[in-house]
């Protein structure tokens, strides 16, 4: 059995890291060469074309060729309900560009292809860490300012012997059609037949510095005063830039269409320059992207796609809502139920479901997204709401992680195995070492996807169930036959090998790394409130709370008779199974590995009860086994033993 849980074990965390490291379909590459193309187009088909007459051939035949490649890539893009007008946009933009359209209309063309590229196969288009505009004025000086000017006027002492000059990254016509994010990459890949290289061996913070910094190089100090007081008081002028990602990737060109030239101007001017107000703006840009995807949704069921209409409707969840779910359960934990419990049944509805179902199912989601805006678009937390939000969330995910621990630590002592106790705790505190790696890499290198935490949390959480509905069963049958002394002093000495001491260093590992996976992320939600002091006022208090807690369980456990604390324990690690076993079935449905049918039932998080078919019946048969076994421990206990 140990060989058995050890083998399943590897085998659910192998799937895990799979699972979390799973690329998007087709990967990142081919939307993101496809992206570079539109946006070359964009800047530069003016200085081939002007007025409908060429004036350069051979930037007009590059163009011509980065519009057929456009084409081409873009009918290589892996399925989705939206490729086919990806290519309609791409080949709207090669026949502009084939019957020398205006400059202003091929921009136009190129940058709507982009937007509908971009929503379709999302892919890295900001910055993970907010950039140092200061760092990137030292690096333009040390690295850019001999070619292209101290100020980027494109007259550096070398600029002279260059040919093609260097860009002036103040000319306002290029500008204008020129994103951060093109800037992000010819920092990062050069530009082939120029002088300017690659800087990919820098950091990516600081070609993302340093892009930011050339992005404001053709803007003055008058134009940004007045993006601020655009941005303070014009609700349409925020709606054009709603998150980090449009600052990023959003040319002045393109807002204009929504806020006017000069609007457009003097906001990417503010914006560009204080990065932290488009970061904060952000806080519920994943709405945006899961009301797109939940149109998209029931654009493709009404065409009788359903695996296509269950695909989007994960992607609202995982890639638009999911990341916003520590910050709502910090604020607002019903809200957050509410919405789970509506992504659950519209892809019921979906599966099971009528057209007329998944439309209702539909419109209560988009309330429900609008009183989530509401609730994180507010006022910051105040010190209080973040000091109770810290110790709830703490007192909530550490409980069950305790009650393992401990619960371990206790059998060890009354067996009297104090040489095993060493790897129990040197599981918890490799979790706890474990959740500090976890949160660093979260916050300084890569993003946590929703779907990579489900399949974690679902995962490891039934792997737990397994675990301790083995262990329970088995404590019952020795606490039955009446015989602990007996038992202990003659085989568990020999039983306890060191394969079974590694086994209960893996499980205090998983009970205790799963709780601190969510609490990491749900820290790092509050933590953007600002309320540093109430937030490690809740947190040092919640672990005073634990460390009360564990001391009064493992004195309670020393004065019980050990037939009593086995027979206990037993049942309390059986309940916990059941429990856990719940809460696994329910992330792998929010990930969308398993199906979901609603029912009018009540969701208790803390027992693991939520109101879906599966769980259920996995919770029924979690509980029917320890029932069950219990019950035949019993039976075989009052047989006659022989002499």
């Amino acid at each position: 059995m140990k060989r058995l849980l050890l083998v399943l074990w590897v085998g659910l965390c192998f799937m895990g890291a799979a699972a979390a490291q799973t690329p998007n379909p087709g990967g990142e590459e081919g939307p993101r060469q496809l992206w570079q193309l539109l946006d070359y187009v964009a800047v530069d088909y003016s200085g081939a074309v002007d007025k409908g007459a060429v004036v350069s051939e051979s930037e007009y035949a590059e163009m011509r060729d980065f519009t057929a490649n456009a084409v081409t890539q873009a009918q290589a893009l892996p399925a989705h309900a939206s490729k086919d007008a990806v290519i309609a946009a791409a080949h709207k933009l090669q026949e502009a560009v084939t019957a020398k359209a205006d400059g202003a209309e091929v921009a136009r063309l190129a940058h709507q292809a982009e937007a509908l590229l971009i929503a379709a196969y999302p892919i890295p288009v900001a910055p993970k860490v907010l950039p140092d505009l200061k760092k990137g004025a030292a690096l333009f000086q040390a690295q850019c300012a001999s070619c292209h000017g101290a100020t980027g006027g494109g007259d550096g002492p070398l600029a002279a012997n260059l040919e093609p000059p260097p860009i002036a990254f103040t000319d306002r016509e290029r500008a204008r059609s020129r994103s951060v994010m093109a800037l992000y990459q010819v920092v990062s890949q050069g530009v082939t037949g120029t002088s300017m290289p690659s800087f990919a061996a820098l950091p990516e913070e600081d070609r993302w510095a340093l892009a930011f910094f050339a992005g404001t190089l053709s803007h003055d100090d008058r134009m940004r005063t007045q993006g601020e007081q655009l941005w303070k008081n014009d609700a349409a002028a925020r709606k054009a830039f709603p998150d980090l990602a449009a600052v990023t990737t959003v040319t002045e060109a393109a807002a204009s269409s929504s806020v006017g030239p000069d609007a457009a101007r003097d906001l990417t001017a503010y914006l560009r320059s204080h990065l932290e107000v488009a970061s904060a703006a952000g806080n519920t840009g994943g709405l945006a992207l899961s009301r797109r995807r939940l149109d998209e949704s029931l654009a493709a069921i009404r065409q009788g796609d359903k695996p296509g209409a269950t695909r989007l409707a994960l992607s609202a969840y995982l890639d638009g809502f999911e990341p916003l779910e520590p910050s709502l359960g910090a604020r607002n934990k019903t809200l957050l139920t509410e919405v789970e419990d509506g992504m659950l049944a519209y892809r019921s509805a979906i599966a099971t479901g009528t057209l007329a179902q998944a439309e209702t199912a539909a419109q209560k989601l988009d309330y429900l997204f609008a009183e989530v805006e509401k609730e994180l678009g507010g006022e910051a937390a105040a010190p209080l709401t973040t000091f109770l939000g810290s110790l709830t969330i703490l007192l909530r995910e550490g409980l069950e992680a305790l009650l393992i621990v401990v619960g371990m630590i206790a059998f060890l002592k009354k067996a009297d195995r104090h040489d095993i106790l060493r790897y129990v705790h040197g599981g918890w505190v490799a979790a706890l070492a474990a959740g500090g790696l976890t949160w660093a890499v979260a916050t300084y290198f890569v993003n946590i996807s929703g779907a990579s935490r489900e399949v974690t949390e679902g995962l490891s959480s039934l792997f737990a169930a397994l675990v301790l509905l083995s262990v329970g069963l088995w404590m019952h049958q020795k606490s039955a036959a009446g015989r602990w002394q007996a038992y202990l002093k003659e085989k568990l000495s020999s039983a306890m090998s060191k394969r079974s001491a590694w086994a209960l260093f893996g499980l205090s590992f998983i009970a205790v790394y799963r709780e601190v996976f969510e609490t990491v992320l749900f820290y790092s939600a509050l933590s953007a409130d600002g309320n540093g002091n109430a937030l490690l006022g809740g947190l040092g208090l919640g672990i005073l709370l634990l460390a009360v807690l564990a001391w009064v369980m493992l004195k309670t456990s020393a004065r019980m008779p050990i037939g009593k604390f086995f027979s206990i324990s037993s049942v309390l690690v059986a309940v916990l199974a059941v429990v856990l076993a719940g809460k696994g079935v329910a992330g792998l449905q929010e990930a969308g590995w398993l199906g979901a049918t609603p029912l009018m039932a009540p969701r208790v998080d803390l027992l693991g009860i939520y109101p879906s078919a599966e769980t259920i019946v996995v919770q029924s048969i979690v509980l029917l086994i320890a029932v069950a076994g219990f019950g035949m421990n019993a039976f075989r206990a009052r047989q006659p033993r022989a002499s």
